[in-house]
């Protein structure tokens, strides 16, 4: 809780997973993946409570022997690979307000990024609270990029996709810095949230760096994130 406002953590585990295979529960330097998020979650000093949205029995059983809490099974239906994010969202919040608790924000903690800290959920959670803004998410600044050098490719030739590039490659200083979103942190007003809507009108950066704002995918991003860690150790 923080300046009397609840928050809501929610570890979105879908069981299914292609990129790489049981994909929350894969070993990551002798932990599940799935565990750092719970860690971060558990050292939050301002999240109100922290719970694991998952229909996946295994995953349910790694997260409890964290520390985690998965007090419901996600029903199959919200865990397709046609879901989205707000149902399983909007479905846990249902459930816990059924079950005697409301809150007044909801963040989404994704175990693909086990590198945030407990430090970003929190900084996340001040910012939105005392900004009054809608939602904040995780950002990180794109490297080495101008929009002049997006391209495409038609007919074996190389057309620019915004604006003219001219007769060199953009400089990158001559555009404004550029960012996304990392999946890292999703935080947001749960009335917009049962609305439909993640970001709402005003929507707040929490800047993070690279080496925090890894999205575990494939493979390779297993072994860069055990990079981070073994560096950060």
């Amino acid at each position: 809780m923080y300046n009397d406002k609840r928050i809501l953590g929610i570890i979105t585990a879908r069981g299914g997973s292609k990129g790489v295979p049981n994909k929350n529960i894969a070993d990551l330097e002798g932990k599940p993946l799935i565990a750092y998020t719970i860690d971060a979650a558990t050292q939050s000093t301002l999240l109100t409570r922290c719970i694991v949205s998952t229909e996946d029995e295994s995953i349910a059983e790694v997260a409890i022997s964290h520390g985690a809490e998965a007090p419901f099974m996600r029903p199959q239906e919200l865990a397709l690979d046609t879901s989205t994010s707000i149902e399983v969202v909007q479905h846990a919040v249902n459930w816990m307000k059924e079950n005697g608790e409301e809150y007044d924000y909801v963040m989404i903690l994704q175990p693909t990024s086990p590198l945030r800290t407990a430090e970003d959920i929190d900084k996340s959670i001040k910012k939105i609270v005392d900004t009054n803004a809608d939602s904040v998410m995780g950002m990180v600044e794109i490297q080495d990029f101008s929009i002049q050098k997006i391209k495409f490719i038609e007919d074996d030739v190389i057309q620019p996709l915004f604006t003219k590039e001219g007769t060199q490659s953009a400089q990158r200083d001559e555009t404004p810095n550029a960012f996304k979103r990392n999946t890292a942190i999703y935080l947001t007003k749960t009335e917009l949230l049962m609305q439909g809507d993640l970001f709402g009108k005003i929507s707040r950066p929490w800047i993070m760096p690279r080496e925090r704002s890894l999205d575990v995918n494939d493979p390779i991003d297993l072994e860069l994130a055990s990079f981070w860690l073994q560096r950060n150790a």
